[in-house]
Formats: structure tokens, C-alpha cells, sequence
């Protein structure tokens, strides 16, 4: 195997990992969606639903801030960044943790993106396979009788 197949495989592959919904914009802010608890840490912008320890609530305030602190990176130092979100919102995130979410963030949107392209792809190839096997009766169509009757003798 090539080492491109080997990294389609690795992408085609269904992760167990659960991914943060992307939020849906109405009016100009976020509708942030609650998300099913899989691992042990709750992700800054979330709280664990005191009714279902397994369902998180979102903190719609410090989800903006978050959106806010990942545009702040283009011009600031991790440790600065994180030093202003946590001050700003009152809850403790370190300049490891914001990488590791920005980059995961970052991560998950590229491999969505890839997702999506394959998917075209992947319909486009169907659609004509579909085309030519609609044009075709069988697996094999002979051309005429008297290049087949030459050959047979």
C-alpha cells in the first residue's frame, strides 16, 4: 500500500471519539447545543447537567470567549491568551489546555472538510457508473460479428 491509501484508510475510519457540534447561528450569535460526556475532564464552555451526569450544558458566555480568545491568538502568546480568558471568564483554562482545544478544533475541521470532499467524489463516481451501467446491457458488448467470427476460427 501507498502511503496516500494509508492515510484514506486512516480517515475513513469511524473514530470512537465524540466531536463538538458546531454551533448554529441565529441573528448574529451562537445557539450553542448540549453534548454527550465521554471522557473524564468537562471541556471549558461546558458544565455537567446536575439532572444526568453523562449530558453536558453549554456556557454560552464563556463559549464566546472562547470563539473571541482563538481570533486573540493570532496576535498573542498562548500563556497570554489563557491568562486573559481565564480572568475574563472566571474559570481556569492553561495555556496547554487552550492548545490542546484549539488544536483539536483545528484537526476535526480538516478532516471534516477532507470527509466532505471525498464524499463528492465518491457520488460523482457513482453517478457515472450508474450512467454507464445504464448504457450497457451486460459485461461485455462485442463490437461486430465479423472481428468475433475471425478470432473464433
Amino acid at each position: 500500500m501507498t502511503l496516500k491509501t494509508t492515510k484514506l484508510k486512516k480517515l475513513m475510519k469511524i473514530k470512537k471519539t465524540w466531536q463538538l457540534p458546531q454551533p448554529n447561528e441565529v441573528e448574529g450569535e451562537y445557539e450553542w447545543l448540549s453534548v454527550v460526556r465521554v471522557g473524564r475532564v468537562i471541556p471549558f464552555g461546558y458544565r455537567q447537567d446536575p439532572e444526568d451526569s453523562d449530558i453536558l450544558l453549554p456556557i454560552p458566555e464563556e463559549l464566546e470567549l472562547f470563539e473571541q480568545a482563538k481570533k486573540y491568538l493570532k496576535q498573542y502568546s498562548l500563556r497570554e491568551v489563557s491568562n486573559w480568558l481565564t480572568t475574563t471568564s472566571g474559570r481556569y483554562i492553561s495555556h496547554v489546555g487552550l492548545m490542546q482545544r484549539v488544536k483539536l478544533e483545528q484537526k476535526r475541521k480538516k478532516e471534516a472538510s477532507i470527509q466532505r470532499f471525498y464524499a463528492e467524489k465518491y457520488k460523482e463516481a457513482a453517478e457515472k457508473a450508474e450512467k454507464l451501467e445504464n448504457q450497457r446491457i451486460g459485461a461485455r458488448v462485442r463490437k461486430d460479428n465479423s472481428a468475433s467470427a475471425g478470432q473464433a476460427a
